[in-house]
């Protein structure tokens, strides 16, 4: 079990018609928060270090460096797939 000062999170805002962006961030108690709050609406919650490392610079309310675009795809492809959505539609 990770130590809760170890827990980050990030959230992903994505409206189809511009590049994803940054909704929130935080580490520990915050971090928690976050995931908890993605739980209670529904929301997928994936684990992957990497992406978080590399997302982690990225400020709230940006979008995403276009150097991620195709990591960020990958779970976004992911996500519409388990919901049964049509992510060109």
């Amino acid at each position: 079990m990770r130590d809760l000062d170890e827990i980050k999170a990030i959230a992903l805002e994505y409206g189809k018609r511009e590049a994803p962006s940054i909704l929130a961030k935080g580490e520990g108690d915050d971090a928690m928060s976050i995931i908890e709050a993605a739980f209670d609406l529904g929301l997928p919650v994936i684990e992957d270090e990497a992406l978080q490392r590399l997302l982690s610079g990225v400020e709230i309310g940006d979008e995403i460096p276009e150097s991620l675009y195709r990591a960020v795809a990958v779970v976004l492809a992911w996500v519409f797939w388990l919901r049964g959505d049509d992510p060109t539609g």
